[in-house]
């Protein structure tokens, strides 16, 4: 920390970095002011108790880096952000105006980033809305969440309105990080969301601790504490490794002349990750297993009064929300695998990069340019996909496997695996590679150990 801030563009970056994630920190608890928080948790409690609500609210909150189950006015935290985004990148692939936008540079990615904003706006009005009747603030068993003196309309739009601003202000805040201060603004907000639920975690293992002992072969046993944290070192370690493995590909580049001087072709690689979507397909995964359990419960409150309807909708809840269950874990780990090869689709493309490599000179060893190479290519990138998949699945069950094996709840469970742990170590591995160039530029000792500058 000390060579950090011995750097004066590093300090400055850092603390404003860390300032703009306080203030993300100071209004995620900062609840709505029209809506009464104790009748609203005791009806989360008695209408999510037992049908998995609760669960799909904790899941959407760590991925969005939001306070839904309570309505702060960060309630919609980034996910608004992040959808637009993700809409736009996927039309860009289809839409053929979006895409020359998109190929224009700098001018073309700021005109796409005004019409994000403009959607962002868009989608944060109407998911306020959803969670304003999702969450029952207008009728429940514990009466009306809203205080007396205002009317429920009224509320609603009050809602709305700050949850939207809210959502904007976290945008505005993402954006100040990329450009003045260090790292990726966005996957910051919602790693600082999700480190800030390790306090309460550490809380829930050490309370019973410190009651009843660490007997050996009791459950609160010393040798309890050392499996956790040899598992979570393992599962970080195993992790890091993955993430930052790569198949590298040999490319040769052809002979040219320059002048009277001719220059020998140049043997170089093409880096390709074997985790190659990141953590994009569990995110995607996650936010397809939650969303249908919501709507199963909007249609449980419509079909109440069919008594065989709503059997079956409580069926269906019941065998969704079972994190632990058989049907929710093959669903989950074949959602992943689609979006493994999904998003490797939109976001890598073999034909474009083989035609890159023949306008430059360069080719794969054993394989022509152009529909050769591109072949070559899509096949390395389907057998990298299948690997990057069974890892992903792999560390989506994890907390399952930890919950069921060691009966720890679904909250410390999080932090051996899943879509948190994936998430903060990929932001932490791109943190500390920016740190480095900018210690590389400033000629001094990177954090990785490497050499100065010469």
């Amino acid at each position: 920390m000390a060579m950090l801030m011995g750097v004066p563009e590093i300090r400055r970056k850092v603390l404003l970095t860390l300032i703009l994630l306080a203030v993300y920190r100071l209004g995620f608890s900062i609840v709505l002011a029209v809506v009464n928080q104790d009748v609203l948790k005791t009806s989360l409690e008695q209408r999510g108790g037992g049908n998995g609500v609760d669960s799909a609210i904790a899941l959407l909150s760590i991925l969005s880096a939001s306070n839904v189950g309570m309505m702060t006015i960060f309630g919609l935290g980034i996910m608004p952000y992040i959808s637009a985004s993700i809409i736009f990148q996927l039309l860009a692939t289809v839409y053929p105006p979006l895409e020359a936008l998109q190929k224009e540079g700098d001018v073309g990615r700021k005109k796409i980033n005004e019409y994000t904003r403009y959607a962002t706006v868009l989608i944060c009005l109407g998911q306020s809305f959803v969670w304003v009747r999702t969450l029952g603030l207008d009728s429940s068993a514990g009466g009306s969440m809203f205080w007396p003196q205002f009317s429920n309309l009224y509320c609603q739009i009050v809602c709305a309105l700050t949850m939207t601003t809210g959502s904007m202000l976290l945008m505005w805040i993402g954006e100040q990080i990329d450009e003045y201060g260090i790292g990726n603004g966005v996957s910051l907000i919602i790693m600082a969301g999700i480190l800030a639920r390790l306090p309460e975690v550490v809380r829930l293992q050490i309370e019973p601790a410190l009651k009843f002992g660490v007997p050996i072969g009791s459950e609160t046993g010393f040798e309890r504490y050392v499996v956790l944290v040899g598992l979570f070192v393992c599962v970080v370690l195993g992790v890091v490794l993955v993430t930052q493995a790569q198949r590298q590909i040999p490319i040769h580049s052809a002979k040219h002349i320059r002048g009277n001087r001719q220059f020998s072709g140049q043997k170089q690689f093409l880096p390709l990750r074997i985790n190659q979507s990141g953590v994009m397909p569990v995110i995607f995964a996650s936010s397809l297993m939650v969303f249908p359990l919501l709507l199963l419960r909007q249609l449980e409150l419509v079909f109440a009064s069919v008594p065989f309807l709503k059997s079956i909708v409580d069926t269906l809840v019941m065998v969704i929300s079972d994190h632990s269950g058989l049907v929710y874990n093959v669903l989950y780990v074949g959602l992943i695998y689609f979006f493994c090869f999904f998003w490797s689709a939109v976001t890598f493309n073999p034909d474009e990069v083989a035609n890159n490599l023949r306008d430059y000179g360069s080719f794969i060893p054993g394989y022509r340019p152009g529909t050769r190479t591109a072949t070559y290519l899509r096949s390395v990138i389907n057998r990298m996909n299948f690997i990057g998949a069974a890892f992903l699945s792999l560390i989506a069950i994890i907390p399952v496997i930890v919950m069921n094996s060691m009966g720890i709840d679904y909250l410390t469970a999080s932090f051996f695996g899943g879509t948190g742990l994936l998430i903060c170590v990929s932001v932490a591995i791109d943190l500390v590679q920016k740190i480095d160039s900018y210690l590389v530029v400033s000629n001094q000792p990177t954090l990785l150990g490497q050499s100065k500058a010469s």
